[in-house]
């Protein structure tokens, strides 16, 4: 068992921590949100912080699932931040999505302090982390400190894999992202048609869905789609956000993403009529 931290209790955050502390780890928790921590601590085994500081100086490892760039910034090289706290020898996994440069630049703000780093965005939205089934895609430039994590983090994963050294986690979450652009779109556009032909559309779902066109976005998201209802998992608001880095990183690496950034177009116009919060799977939404 280890003394782990974790910052940022949010709809990730909240379940991860309480898979932490389910499987017997030492848990020290913080949140923006005081009340969070509170409902947290209800349920679970713990300790809360009022800042990341007295969470690093409890733990030996901290993990932390916050919005973006900035709030990782903030959360760990402030002054009341983890690198605040955090005792040498001691590790820092980013679960949040971000830019690989940002991973970069903490990895680098770690070893100064001689803390270990991972950046380690995951995949399988909310149901995932309540489920403890995450997939974590991790960048780590020391093997040793990428195995202490992993043996911490198979209470809520289902695979936790190594891509290469720092930020290599965040290109990895870039491919996931940018995979999952193309199959809502083509899902959407699939699932559109069959409406508008007057074909019973979860008559088709079922028909297809055996076949070469199966995917995850069909299995989980086709039904709700087909119904108009999308509040079952990942924002369009992080989405926007994600993809943006995807397109960056594509520019510096001379990548084309064309479907992406279509998509990416798409998804900025559901913001714009006020889909922020509706999850991914509302793509459809465009062509109806």
């Amino acid at each position: 068992m280890a003394r782990v931290g974790f910052c940022g209790l949010g709809v990730m955050g909240y379940p991860m921590a309480g898979h932490l502390a389910s499987a017997g780890h030492e848990v020290h928790v913080h949140n923006r949100t005081q009340a969070r921590a509170d409902a947290w601590l209800a349920e679970h085994r713990g300790q809360s912080h009022s800042t990341p500081r007295g969470v690093a100086a409890a733990a030996e490892i901290v993990m932390l699932c916050v919005g973006n760039d900035d709030d990782v910034r903030a959360v760990v090289t402030g002054d009341d931040g983890v690198l605040a706290g955090i005792a040498p020898g001691a590790i820092v996994v980013d679960h949040t999505t971000t830019s690989a440069e940002l991973a970069r630049e903490i990895a680098r703000a770690c070893e100064v302090r001689d803390v270990g780093f991972v950046d380690a965005p995951v995949s399988g939205g909310q149901a995932g982390a309540q489920n403890g089934v995450l997939t974590v895609m991790c960048g780590a430039d020391s093997e040793h400190v990428f195995d202490r994590f992993a043996a911490v983090a198979d209470c809520y994963s289902r695979s936790c894999v190594r891509l290469g050294g720092a930020g290599a986690g965040q290109l990895a979450k870039m491919v996931n992202q940018i995979c999952i652009a193309g199959i809502v779109q083509g899902l959407s556009e699939g699932l559109a048609f069959a409406q508008h032909a007057g074909l019973d559309a979860h008559a088709v779902v079922e028909a297809i869905s055996k076949g070469a066109a199966q995917s995850w976005q069909m299995d989980n998201r086709a039904h709700t789609m087909i119904d108009d209802a999308f509040d079952f998992g990942f924002a369009v608001e992080w989405m926007v956000k994600d993809l943006g880095f995807c397109i960056d990183e594509a520019r510096r690496n001379g990548s084309q993403l064309p479907v992406a950034e279509i998509v990416l177009g798409f998804y900025g116009e559901l913001a714009e009529r006020g889909g922020n919060r509706l999850d991914t799977s509302s793509l459809i939404r465009r062509l109806r």
